[in-house]
């Protein structure tokens, strides 16, 4: 039987052609997102690991109560505890390290490293190992700075040019006094670096003679833990934590790991999907299979074999092609994640140099999935085989399924889809975040319903398309009686396509209405014509919005200056405005009494009015940063959203309490509204700063949505893979149905019907059917869109459902068209049969 299965699918190598190209996809898919997150990982994990070669231990400032909670603001650490650090037996030396954002602009005022990679520090001395330097001198004064090797070839600085950065607002233009090179994680993903002496660091990054952190190098002989130990003893415990440099070492490791791990887990779904849609193909395939070789079965159970020796020599069959699947998935995979690493590059985004890396793991999950995917696909078809009596097998009596599998087949799709439907209506109507698991499960319900209903289905769906198909005469009547001769096999081929269409059409449903809602948002709750932030969302020098302020056109502006407090022994963020401009900037729905800021009087939202039981007039007492307490009182309570929430009060109120005040964003309204002349003017007084936006209502709106459409179109790319699975299904169905049906068409052939028609009228057979899969995808999709945006308005009023008419017809002609590309190799391939051939065979 081992022997027999093994000629089987060498001589049908043709057939199980598209099997293997089908699972070989999904397989090279698994292979190539971990080859990809293994050498991601590891490339960043090594370069993590360079720049701790200079730390043994690190400390950090902790403030804690007595009970060992972390409150308020963090301390910096002093010059006191820098020196009594450097004076700790086993220190070789001690190193004070100043950071924040720095952004830095290209020649043509461009930033140059990421919104979030654009850092700032201190150089240590003349000698510091951190950044060796390999040009120029070290800084010296306000007027002189580093930057790394990669930023300055971006950027086009040569040392002794004049660099243009900003640290918080302000522009500021010191020459470049040298280049350095770096390990830092930041710089090798392609962002920024650039260094100031200390004090000059200090200065810009409000530390004013302070730390935010001390690396101590230990004395030869001394190890880290030794040197931690005598750390901790120097040092206030309550103010300052001490780290090993190899636990810094392991734990940013770790954290690479971790967020590469939500990378690997999100492409493994995508790669999921591609297998459960090649999943269909490989049962479709192998149910065609068994069905042409019925008689030879039942002749093996005629001269003995057992069933399971049937069942036994289809999984070989499997395992076979599964093999081969698994071995090409993976050479596939390896060329996949060299190239998505390449690819990274080609976005502008740099990584750390290092090998490819293939573990055994991945090797191992490759051949795995490609091999158990296979034989789980091909066991029912093979079981289903054995159980067939060799007599009944022999006359063909089994050809057409018994009146009671077709009532059960029905009876239990109408189960899973009734379930399945239930199951998200009941997920609508629930919490967000508890109900994202019963959503996913009635997901899965619904489409394995719809997928076992589907042969009922295809009946009156693809009559509806008679009228079109009589157009066609012959070939047009013969293609829909073919579409539904054999209901599995068109349900299978359909399914394929459906899936990757209802993913595709609900994220599409998901992204155009929140497109909307974001849209509704930001025009509802903001009358100010712009809005000025930093790149970064990091804060603002108050010097911004006094700049504003006074701005030739700005009729109104207020900042919103955020700081933390403790009310009720909880902490929560106030937000400072300006109390006479703030009505004229917002326009948010007051629920309760008046929108008022005003000395003590404030305005908070109704989420947070209701945890605190406030109402207006209520009275409630905020601690302040700097200690101090007062005493206000509730004005209005007001619906907030995304953009604007929280505890508002009159910023001259809030700021004595502030140590270093910054701003989060500043509101602007200008004279004769929102236009390129007042973004311009805005832009001007603010020294053209590339670290600073200035975004009108629109904007916010595009750049809030940006997110999901980047996601978006990630998601057709990676969903692409499900549909070229898709594809290859309907040409394996047609090929094998042309095969079946040789006689029958070397007879149509015979008494008169051309070659032309017969292309015809199998291209139409795959249109029906593709069309088919689309219209069961685009309505799922619509529904799971719906279901999703009801979860979605609980948290966002200005949420509705916006259906994509547009894209929608557009995935319907893209399932039309890959019916009909799909059909190019059947139909030329039954248009050449010869008919005399073709008649003789059985």
């Amino acid at each position: 039987m081992f022997r027999t299965a093994l000629r089987n699918v060498l001589a049908h190598k043709a057939r199980l052609l598209m099997t293997v190209l089908a699972v070989m996809l999904g397989v090279a898919f698994v292979s190539g997102t971990l080859v990809f997150t293994n050498t991601i990982s590891d490339a960043y994990q090594k370069s993590s690991a360079k720049g701790f070669d200079q730390v043994d231990v690190a400390v950090q400032p902790e403030y804690q109560d007595s009970k060992g909670n972390s409150v308020g603001r963090l301390p910096d650490l002093t010059q006191a505890t820098l020196d009594k650090a450097a004076k700790v037996p086993g220190a070789a030396s001690a190193t004070g390290v100043v950071s924040g954002f720095t952004a830095v602009a290209d020649r043509h005022g461009k930033l140059v490293g990421g919104d979030w990679q654009s850092n700032g520090g201190n150089y240590w001395g003349a000698r510091d190992a951190r950044y060796p330097l390999v040009g120029g001198h070290a800084p010296h004064g306000r007027g002189e700075v580093l930057l790394d090797s990669k930023t300055a070839k971006r950027a086009g600085y040569r040392v002794g040019d004049t660099v243009r950065l900003s640290v918080n607002g302000p522009v500021l233009t010191p020459r470049l006094a040298g280049v350095f090179t770096t390990d830092d994680g930041n710089v090798s993903a392609g962002g920024s670096l650039a260094l100031f002496d200390t004090p000059t660091a200090q200065a810009l990054f409000g530390k004013k003679g302070g730390y935010d952190e001390i690396d101590v190098k230990a004395a030869p002989g001394t190890s880290q833990t030794a040197l931690k130990a005598a750390l901790d003893k120097a040092l206030p415990a309550h103010l300052v934590k001490t780290t090993t440099g190899k636990q810094l070492a392991d734990d940013q490791a770790k954290q690479i790991a971790d967020s590469m791990s939500s990378l690997r887990q999100a492409l493994l779904v995508f790669a999921g999907i591609a297998l459960f849609v090649g999943t269909f193909i490989i049962a479709n395939t192998f149910t065609m299979l068994v069905a042409q070789r019925t008689r030879e079965l039942a002749l093996l159970r005629a001269v003995g074999a057992s069933r399971r020796q049937v069942t036994r020599s289809v999984l070989v069959e499997a395992f076979a092609v599964g093999t081969v699947a698994g071995a090409a998935g993976l050479a596939a995979g390896i060329g996949i994640g060299a190239g998505l690493r390449s690819l990274l590059g080609s976005f502008g985004a740099s990584v750390p140099d290092g090998p490819l890396v293939i573990t055994p793991g991945t090797v191992a999950a490759a051949l795995a999935v490609g091999i158990l995917v296979t034989m789980l696909a091909a066991w029912l078809p093979g079981r289903r085989a054995a159980k067939i009596p060799p007599v009944a097998a022999m006359s063909s009596v089994h050809a057409k399924a018994t009146t009671k599998s077709l009532v059960l087949r029905n009876t239990l799709g109408a189960l899973f889809a009734g379930a399945g439907v239930a199951v998200v209506l009941a997920a609508t109507t629930m919490d967000a975040d508890s109900a994202q698991a019963p959503m996913g499960l009635g997901a899965v319900l619904l489409i394995i319903g719809v997928f076992v209903l589907t042969p009922l289905l295809s009946r009156p769906l693809i009559a509806a398309a008679a009228p079109v198909l009589r157009t066609f005469g012959v070939s047009g009547k013969l293609a829909r009686q073919n579409s539904v001769r054999n209901p599995r096999h068109t349900a299978a081929t359909a399914s394929a396509l459906m899936i990757g269409l209802t993913l595709i059409t609900g994220m599409t449903v998901m992204a155009g209405s929140l497109q909307t809602a974001i849209d509704k948002m930001a025009s509802s709750a903001i009358r100010a014509d712009y809005v000025v932030s930093m790149a970064n969302r990091s804060p603002l020098s108050p010097d911004v919005a006094q700049k504003l302020a006074t701005a030739k056109g700005v009729t109104a502006s207020s900042p919103l200056r955020n700081a933390e407090s403790r009310i009720d022994g909880k902490t929560e963020f106030l937000t400072g405005v300006d109390g006479s401009s703030i009505g004229k900037l917002t326009d948010l729905k007051v629920d309760q009494g008046a929108f008022t800021v005003r000395g003590t009087q404030v305005v908070v939202d109704k989420d947070r009015a209701k945890e605190y039981g406030w109402t207006p007039g209520s009275r409630f007492t905020a601690h302040f940063e700097d200690g101090r307490a007062r005493t206000l009182t509730v004005a209005g309570v007001y619906e907030g959203n995304d953009l604007i929430n929280g505890i508002m009060l009159d910023d001259a109120v809030l700021t004595p309490h502030l140590k270093d005040p910054a701003d989060m964003q500043v509101m602007v309204r200008t004279a004769g509204g929102a236009s390129g002349a007042a973004k311009d003017r805005l832009a001007e007084v603010l020294g053209r700063n590339p670290a600073i936006k200035i975004q009108d209502k629109q904007d916010i709106s595009n750049s809030i949505a940006q997110m999901f459409t980047t996601m978006l179109n990630m998601l057709y790319g990676l969903l692409g893979m499900a549909v070229i699975v898709a594809i290859l299904g309907v040409v394996n169905t047609l090929a094998m149905s042309v095969f079946e049906r040789a006689q029958e068409i070397g007879m149509l052939r015979a008494i008169g019907l051309d070659r032309k028609a017969v292309k015809r009228m199998v291209r139409l057979e795959s249109l029906v059917i593709s069309l088919f899969g689309g219209v069961l995808g685009i309505g799922l999709g619509v529904f799971f869109g719906w279901a999703a945006g009801q979860l979605l308005g609980t948290k966002m009023p200005t949420y509705e459902l916006v259906l994509p008419w547009g894209r929608m017809a557009v995935f319907l002609l893209l399932a039309g068209t890959v019916g009909v590309l799909a059909a190019l190799w059947p139909a030329r391939r039954a248009a050449r049969l010869n008919m005399l051939t073709a008649i003789k065979a059985e």
